[in-house]
């Protein structure tokens, strides 16, 4: 499960490849607000069931935001975000959908799972898999399940194509599934007098080489910014 400081390293990274023009302080510290509000189920599963990686850790949530920012900028006739901010709040507003979904619940969904459409739909999810090519299968992916090709008859030895038997699994809901944190270790369960509180930093290589690269990119670019030196 990715730390707060590794999805801030990973949304630095984005914003400083993505927002362009519109990259600055105010901006990265909005990004940071943003990807930091998901965590707040962390709190939540004190006192409901449906806590951590569930109440605030969801697609639903991005999905409400894109469609009051859509509203606003393409059905209002005058547009709040344009009148207020330009084409700056134009980008950063929809930047800011993008750290949600994507600097947040992806990353949980890919390091122990996350509750992606609750309360529509009340089913943890794990992507899990992956893919390659083979000189012998085609193209291979264990992402989602595909139906298999039917076999040939004749002619051909028919071993091209995608494979199945994906990996990506379904946890249970929200009663059946309690995600420990450094808040909660032992979510459902009574706390033990010397509870060990964990807040992670890294847990894996690739979690630490994102921390470590998001961090100088975005540090290197509010410092050099993207214009070139005069010679």
């Amino acid at each position: 499960m990715p730390s707060l400081v590794v999805h801030y390293a990973f949304v630095g990274l984005l914003a400083a490849t993505l927002l362009g023009a519109a990259f600055d302080k105010r901006s990265l510290l909005l990004s940071i607000l943003v990807v930091t509000f998901p965590d707040v189920d962390a709190f939540i599963g004190l006192y409901w069931q449906a806590g951590h990686r569930a109440a605030t850790t969801n697609l639903v949530i991005p999905a409400v935001l894109a469609l009051l920012i859509g509203t606003d900028l393409y059905v209002r006739e005058e547009s709040y975000i344009k009148g207020r901010w330009g084409a700056y709040g134009v980008r950063v507003s929809w930047f800011c959908v993008v750290v949600y979904a994507v600097g947040h619940v992806v990353l949980d969904l890919i390091t122990g799972g996350a509750n992606l459409f609750w309360p529509l739909y009340d089913q943890f999810y794990q992507l899990s898999g992956h893919l390659e090519l083979s000189s012998q299968r085609g193209i291979v992916q264990t992402f989602v399940e595909l139906p298999e090709p039917p076999a040939q008859t004749s002619g051909g030895t028919g071993t091209g194509g995608a494979s199945g038997g994906s990996t990506t699994q379904s946890m249970g809901n929200s009663s059946e599934v309690q995600m420990s944190t450094g808040i909660d270790p032992n979510p459902g369960q009574p706390e033990p007098e010397a509870v060990d509180r964990v807040f992670p930093i890294a847990r894996s290589g690739w979690e630490l080489v994102v921390l470590v690269v998001g961090t100088l990119a975005t540090a290197a670019r509010l410092r050099i910014g993207h214009d070139l030196p005069e010679e």
